[in-house]
């Protein structure tokens, strides 16, 4: 069985939590974004201090940017990269990343006070009041992986982890993703909790893989490696590029390396899409299957088109934005399988359906 049944207390109100989470899903796509522009214009270092609360209030005065600005200044990535940068092109970085964590702010209060108004109400159905006080968890842990992988860029390096990169980006994916599942499970019939099909788990491991080597391409910069396609230079994969030793460093830390996998594992989770797709077409999600072929097939163009446009601003935001949207058709797709593999293993779930009809 695909489903599991909830039991509805008589003030749930599970259409008002799904919009809630789709709400929480529109600002965490408008982070992701935030975020690509952050990264692209080198301003995630520029705030040296993960202050959660007073940090919401931007510098108001000279004294206040000037502050600022001289911790900015201890910093190794001034010191050997932007040295001799003005007050005014810092004041521009800064607004990139004060702009992200003033999202994430909103975030975390969006993610807070429906939760509180939903629970005291007793609004959230049977069998969900875990699953959304958990994601509020998430939010907050999602926080302070942001401020963990800017502190790995403050002391020695130039630039942040892009391991830590990696994990902010899934775990922003994943919340993503836990969301969006929540609140179509909560806009199904009898708000029943569906479970993942076997062949949408291998999808979305491809899935994953593929988003984990794209986080690795924006921190190390290996956009920038190669921008020509199919071919890197003029090779398959370039016989001259260095290796590093262990052999396996370079799955991770070598550039080249990184975005030949994320190159051509991009077709692999085009192939998963496609039996996707046309299991859940079969079930009857023409809408579905229709979005996920179109998602993945524009991804691929704009991850082409950022590697020949030299990692264009606009173009790998776009990219990395519509990272989000593949999540989403993965999801939608996923789902309207469960829904439909839950209707055929479960006929009374269609009867109770007709009884409340009627």
């Amino acid at each position: 069985m695909s489903a599991v049944a909830t039991v509805a207390p008589p003030t749930a109100r599970p259409l008002a939590v799904a919009n809630w989470l789709l709400a929480l899903c529109g600002l965490i796509l408008l982070m992701v974004i935030v975020g690509g522009i952050t990264r692209l214009t080198e301003s995630g270092l520029s705030i040296t201090e993960w202050k959660p609360i007073t940090g919401a209030i931007p510098p108001l005065t000279e004294a206040h940017w000037l502050r600022e600005f001289e911790l900015y200044k201890r910093i190794p990535e001034y010191q050997q990269i932007n040295r001799g940068m003005s007050l005014a092109e810092f004041k521009n970085i800064f607004f990139w990343e004060w702009a992200h964590r003033q999202l994430g702010r909103v975030i975390g209060l969006v993610a807070l006070l429906p939760l509180a108004w939903f629970w005291f109400r007793k609004a959230i159905p049977d069998g969900y009041r875990l699953r959304t006080a958990s994601i509020f968890v998430l939010v907050c842990i999602q926080g302070a992986i942001g401020w963990w992988m800017v502190a790995s860029g403050l002391t020695q390096r130039t630039d942040v982890s892009h391991l830590r990169l990696a994990v902010h980006l899934l775990t922003a994916l994943f919340i993503f993703a836990f969301c969006l599942w929540t609140a179509l499970d909560l806009r199904s019939p009898g708000a029943e909790r569906r479970r993942m099909p076997t062949i949408a788990i291998w999808a979305f491991a491809v899935l994953f893989l593929q988003l984990l080597f794209g986080a690795y391409v924006a921190g190390l910069d290996a956009g920038y490696a190669f921008n020509t396609w199919p071919l890197m230079g003029d090779e398959l994969y370039p016989s001259a590029a260095p290796w590093l030793e262990p052999l396996l460093r370079n799955f991770v830390d070598n550039p080249i390396t990184v975005q030949f996998i994320h190159r051509w594992l991009a077709f692999g989770v085009l192939a998963m899409a496609i039996l996707l797709a046309v299991r859940v077409r079969r079930d009857g999600g023409r809408r579905e299957s229709l979005f996920l072929h179109i998602v993945v097939g524009l991804q691929i163009l704009l991850g082409i088109a950022t590697l020949l446009s030299g990692v264009h601003l606009h173009v790998a935001v776009t990219h990395q934005a519509m990272a989000v949207l593949v999540v989403a058709a993965f999801v939608a797709a996923a789902h309207r399988l469960a829904l439909g593999q839950g209707r055929t293993a479960d006929p009374s779930i269609d009867l109770r359906s007709a009884v409340a009809a009627e």
